[in-house]
């Protein structure tokens, strides 16, 4: 099972793990990335490689 934690005191809510994510498993709530469909994560890391800031981190 994936478990993708995103640090919010990094977050700046850009978008673009949103924007990259092929699944849509972002959404962008107050102003920070929240994982909303973490089931259908494909484990591909894009999220985490274009993250500006580093706030997201894939864990297998």
């Amino acid at each position: 099972m994936v478990k993708i934690v995103v640090d919010n005191d990094k977050c700046t809510g850009c978008e673009t793990c949103a924007n990259t994510c092929p699944v849509g498993v972002y959404e962008i709530k107050d102003g920070k990335s929240v994982p909303t469909k973490v089931d259908e994560c494909l484990v591909c890391r894009a999220c985490e490689a274009q993250c500006p800031t580093g706030a997201i981190q894939v864990i297998e």
